[in-house]
């Protein structure tokens, strides 16, 4: 286990000051000075996965090439470092006492007591160190998700401080991200909040190695010095995290405080020169001085939380700097969408994506948006439920096919284009049992999604239970909406194209879930300039 690095990210004061995006920074600069970095989650709720979590509880549910819901923020990880996670990379308090519970029952722990400690903060360090073990890796970057303190947080706390017994001194180092608040009263940053959550630290038996201060004003050096006194770490290991334009400026933002000089420094590897950011600084310079702009609705049912579809927002972002464009997203619900109102919720809108979901809720204000694009020459992108809807729509409104639905919602329907796959219908249970991850598809020769990749076979993410019901594949294709994208083993339909329109394209699979920074997803990129090009015409 030693043979890897270990960095452990706790946070305290509150949750949300961006665990995630400091862990992927780190990860991206110690991986830009040559060093293979994974990172990994552990989330402390007792669902198994997120798979069953409404997606306002926790965000969206990303899903990585192995078939694992995972917490949103492994899409952060993937996007930064440009390299896959997977089913190890994402842990909950669910995962560990079901895998130490089905020890007991089998009899494993020969008639002993189970306790939490050693046996589940056991079962967490032996989570913690399987990817180290595997020797793909120089240095493993582990989040702790929710606050010190927190009564459910208190196992991985404990883990963590065993952890770093288990694998001796330079072997591994904590991170604690905290506020540091600002009091405009007062006009005063405060640094009580952080001292207290030290102390609860200290109290677990963890020393922290390194302060993470998120702020909204810089921290004077004064400050600084108070806390490298009060919480008893090393004055340059007080690093500013200062609230910033983009996510995507944090890693030069903690470049600049040297976050992966302390890093290495503590845990004893050379520092391999500077890091090679270039193409990274040129990504954030095309991020803020694009050349055109456009305006693309997001019709969706969540999109009051706006993380339910933080992959998709990322992409728009990755895609809108390679065509150096400005993407303004408009959150758009679909609840608000009627045949009257349509016309004035979309007119300005340079492309439309309909986004994914489950249930019915919504469902007719997609399915009214995607008629008015569909008409009106707009460039449309259905993902997952839109392109489902996409199929309903064309069959109700050219096909002819009064009371044409997917049978998810209407099981009665007279013409269930949408159909549940067959290998789901005896499935009793709902956690992690969809077409999950990643698989193939094979791509029509010519059609725009075959354009737009350039290659003929390609891999994408599922998560969903319904499909196109191939009965209906000729009617479609005579009437102008061709499938040009097929699963070459199961023969499941995944693309749906009409050729004659400027761009209207539907996907079963999720590509925003494979969209980085240094490789924008080819579908979204193409979109965005179907946009550009629309908006010129």
């Amino acid at each position: 286990m030693a043979s890897a690095k270990y960095i452990f990210v706790t946070g305290g004061v509150t949750s949300s000051l961006g665990k995630g995006i400091v862990a992927a920074s780190l990860g991206n600069l110690l991986q830009a000075r040559g060093y293979r970095v994974t990172i990994q989650k552990f989330d402390p709720y007792i669902n198994i996965d997120p798979g069953t979590l409404n997606p306002y509880e926790h965000g969206e549910c990303y899903v990585t090439d192995d078939g694992a819901e995972t917490d949103l923020d492994l899409g952060h990880y993937e996007r930064f470092l440009n390299v896959a996670t997977s089913q190890n990379n994402n842990v909950t308090t669910g995962r560990i006492y079901n895998n130490v519970i089905t020890k007991e029952r089998k009899g494993d722990y020969l008639g002993k007591t189970v306790q939490v400690i050693p046996h589940i903060t056991d079962e967490i360090k032996r989570n913690f160190f399987k990817l180290g073990e595997t020797g793909d890796y120089d240095i493993i970057i582990t989040e702790i998700g929710g606050c010190v303190g927190d009564i459910e947080s208190l196992p991985f706390i404990e883990a963590v401080r065993q952890a770093r017994w288990d694998v001796g001194e330079n072997n591994a180092l904590v991170i604690h991200l905290t506020l540091i608040p600002y009091l405009k009263a007062a006009k005063e940053l405060k640094t009580k909040p952080t001292q207290h959550s030290v102390k609860q630290l200290l109290e677990a038996g963890i020393q922290p190695d390194i302060l993470v201060c998120r702020t909204e004003k810089s921290l004077p050096n004064d400050i600084r010095k108070k806390l490298a006194l009060f919480c008893n770490v090393q004055l340059n290991s007080v690093i500013e995290s200062i609230d910033a334009d983009t996510i995507y400026d944090v890693p030069l933002l903690m470049r600049k405080e040297k976050l992966d000089e302390r890093a290495l420094t503590k845990l004893r590897l050379p520092h391999k020169g500077d890091p090679q950011i270039d193409a990274w600084r040129d990504f954030l310079s095309r991020v803020k001085n694009p050349v055109n702009e456009v305006n693309i609705g997001l019709v969706g049912k969540y999109v009051e939380l706006p993380d339910a579809y933080k992959s998709i927002a990322e992409a728009f972002i990755h895609a809108g700097a390679h065509l150096e464009c400005k993407v303004n997203v408009h959150w758009i619900s679909s609840e608000t969408i009627t045949e009257k109102s349509v016309k004035r919720t979309l007119k300005d809108m340079d492309g439309v994506l309909v986004a994914p979901g489950f249930g019915e809720r919504g469902i007719e204000g997609k399915i009214e948006a995607i008629r008015y694009v569909r008409e009106n020459n707009i460039p449309f992108f259905g993902i997952c439920l839109g392109m489902q809807c996409a199929v309903v729509e064309f069959g109700r409104n050219v096909l002819g096919l009064d009371g044409a639905a997917s049978t998810e919602l209407h099981k009665d329907t007279p013409h269930p284009v949408i159909d549940l796959m067959e290998d789901q219908k005896k499935i009793e249970h709902y956690g992690g049992t969809m077409r999950l991850g990643s698989n193939p598809c094979k791509v029509q020769k010519g059609s725009k999604p075959h354009k737009a990749y350039g290659q003929l076979t390609i891999q994408e993410r599922h998560r969903h239970r319904y499909e196109f019901n191939n009965q209906y594949l000729e009617d479609y294709k005579n009437a102008g909406m061709s499938a040009v994208g097929i699963n070459p083993d199961s023969n499941l339909v995944e693309i749906m194209e009409i050729p004659d329109h400027p761009y209207f394209v539907g996907t079963q699979f999720h590509p925003e879930l494979k969209s980085t920074v240094m490789n924008p997803h080819p579908l979204f990129v193409s979109f965005i300039d179907a946009a550009v090009k629309g908006k010129k015409n």
